[in-house]
């Protein structure tokens, strides 16, 4: 059985060695990169963070399996996919522990952005202490736009803080926000009420046409003053230019990036002299998230090299 690898050799933590070491019986074969032109051959396909479409796949003659590592799938063209029978699989937040590891990230992201980070460096540069002067998390608001494993491992880890949480999921439901503690719980048409009286907002939402540019000038505007913005769902979900402009003009204190509008993205993007803290795309790269989806996708990979084998 062969499997196609989308993406370098050493991506995702050398997770493909991994897979190796783990199915000698299986041949893996990386891309070296996001761009694909063929899935002949190949018994099952890794994308990792290449898009998947109807062209690309009708070049597949044996493909029995697109695997994610991870959740996202919003690259795939699923509809496509499974009417040449192709199975789509991802590896839910909740069940390999990346959940846990991106809210610890979006937790650092929101402490560094508090306590001036970027700015620190200077200061110790020029000999000051004391400075910068940062902001305590304790009584602030925070909302959390999407409420599913990644929203719920950090609703369960800002309590800790004595935050006020907010919160929007695509049904308001009363009892889920009195289960986790939500002072406010609502839908994505009440976005703006969120904005308006949260000094963070953290982005959790996979990209859809729904949700596509959801952040967009507009809803720049209804942030409060000063706010911070920080987005680990997907790129996709905030206007980039409109990004740019909050940031120059103050409306918005901050960001902290984990996913682009592109990606990778451009080192020299004029965003990154802002106050933001990015990281590429490194939310879910720690030891447990790692092994977590490894054992996940390998159980998935040795099933199909078996059932193949008996087809064989």
């Amino acid at each position: 059985m062969r499997v196609l690898f989308a993406a370098r050799e050493d991506a995702w933590g050398g997770i493909l060695e991994k897979f190796r070491s783990a199915l000698p019986q299986v041949e893996f074969v990386a891309s070296d990169g996001y761009a694909l032109t063929s899935l002949a051959g190949f018994d099952a396909l890794i994308p990792t963070m290449t898009p998947i479409d109807a062209p690309l796949l009708e070049t597949a003659d044996r493909l029995m399996l697109i695997q994610q590592i991870g959740a996202g799938l919003e690259g795939v063209d699923r509809a496509s996919a499974e009417a040449r029978g192709i199975r789509v699989a991802n590896v839910p937040t909740d069940i390999s522990g990346n959940a846990d590891s991106v809210a610890e990230l979006g937790i650092w992201m929101m402490l560094g952005l508090a306590r001036q980070a970027p700015r620190m460096r200077e200061a110790l540069a020029a000999g000051q202490l004391g400075a910068p002067m940062g902001m305590g998390l304790k009584g602030r608001t925070v909302g959390i736009v999407g409420l599913g494993g990644l929203g719920q491992a950090l609703v369960k880890r800002l309590h800790a803080f004595d935050m006020t949480l907010m919160g929007i999921k695509r049904h308001a439901d009363p009892a889920f926000a009195e289960r986790h503690g939500l002072a406010w719980l609502g839908t994505l048409e009440e976005l703006p009420t969120l904005l308006e009286r949260c000094d963070f907002i953290i982005l959790t939402l996979p990209d859809t046409p729904q949700t596509h540019h959801m952040i967009d000038a507009k809803a720049l505007a209804q942030c409060q003053e000063g706010a911070f913005l920080i987005n680990l769902g997907r790129g996709g979900l905030v206007a980039r230019e409109a990004l740019l402009d909050a940031l120059r003009s103050g409306r918005l204190g901050g960001a902290g990036l984990d996913v682009f509008w592109e990606e990778p993205p451009d080192a020299t993007d004029p965003i990154f002299a802002e106050n933001v803290i990015a990281t590429p795309h490194v939310g879910g790269m720690t030891d447990v998230s790692t092994q977590g989806i490894f054992e996940v996708v390998r159980d998935e990979l040795a099933a199909l090299a078996t059932e193949r084998g008996a087809a064989d």
